[in-house]
């Protein structure tokens, strides 16, 4: 591949995240630094945790990493999905059911608040929950006992409690859509995940991490990335976020004979920089992102330009 005055580009390797406590969150970017130090304090106490974040964001990720670094880490880790169990199941999956419970009830069945015995229970989309079900939660969060679906025998939940939704949970107790004892029970401490947007220097980590991930996966060796397949997907602004940018690296790891990663390589809505539309592209971040004042000059910058090319000069 060639730049646009006719000389060879330079394949860029990108480099690998330095080694944490935590191997799965990949980011060396100040918000996620924080994050990296809150989960240290709190990994060791039993405390609630409300993880909140648009989708994709890592959210799983966080609550695992949490439970591993924590004393109940040889226990189960069990995640309940509160958006993609239906309604229905969510009672007996959280507490379990005696036989004849119900119709098809033949057997005594433990519910996933029985299996964490010890353990962390991680709710999933817990915005997503029923009023009925918030009721019966936020009880066995204040009395840490539960009993299952027809049987009578109370039950210790000792396990610790991890929540996580992509939802707004204060504007859905104003509108009623959650319960306010339930939010103030769950919301002890809050760590909110930063979109991807919003942590541009931590993307050549991830590149890298997922590159190296499914290189392995597939018996491939791993990929360089040309500088200018990095800029693009700089500029990108990623709406799935982390889940989203592995998607994406798996793919082209399967698909891709080549071992340099260019922009053809790259879905149609990012082969474009933005600069070609109008703006000109910002330059890629160092490890410890782009300054304001850089930014700034480079907007300046593009907008002068942008102008004298209207009237040709």
């Amino acid at each position: 591949m060639s730049s646009s005055n006719g000389t060879p580009s330079k394949i860029i390797p990108i480099s690998s995240p330095s080694q944490t406590a935590f191997k799965e969150i990949i980011g060396q970017s100040p918000s996620m630094k924080k994050i990296f130090r809150i989960v240290e304090k709190v990994a060791a106490s039993s405390t609630t945790i409300m993880l909140n974040g648009e989708t994709g964001t890592g959210k799983g990720v966080v609550a695992r990493a949490i439970h591993d670094c924590s004393p109940r880490r040889s226990k189960p880790f069990i995640q309940i999905n509160c958006g993609a169990t239906p309604e229905g199941l969510l009672e007996s999956e959280f507490f379990g059911y005696r036989r004849g419970a119900f119709t098809g009830a033949v057997a005594d069945k433990q519910g996933k608040f029985e299996m964490a015995n010890g353990g962390t229970i991680f709710l999933d989309e817990i915005g997503d929950m029923s009023a009925d079900l918030q009721v019966k939660v936020l009880r066995v969060l204040e009395e840490v006992v539960f009993e299952r679906i027809g049987g009578h025998e109370t039950i210790k939940a000792d396990a610790r409690f991890i929540a996580a939704t992509h939802r707004d949970l204060e504007e859905e107790v104003q509108k009623g859509r959650f319960r306010e004892d339930l939010f103030y029970r769950l919301h002890v401490i809050p760590i909110l995940l930063p979109p991807l947007r919003e942590r541009q220097a931590d993307i050549p980590f991830l590149l890298s991490h997922f590159l190296e991930e499914f290189a392995h996966k597939n018996h491939k060796p791993v990929m360089t990335v040309a500088p200018e397949a990095l800029q693009r997907m700089l500029n990108h602004p990623w709406r799935g976020n982390v889940r989203e940018l592995r998607n994406l690296v798996e793919r082209i790891v399967v698909l891709k004979d080549g071992q340099i990663l260019v922009p053809e390589d790259l879905p149609l809505k990012m082969r474009v920089l933005e600069g070609e539309e109008g703006r000109r592209a910002a330059p890629a971040p160092d490890d410890s992102g782009i300054s304001f004042q850089t930014a700034v000059s480079e907007f300046e910058k593009s907008l002068i330009l942008n102008a004298l090319e209207k009237p040709a000069g």
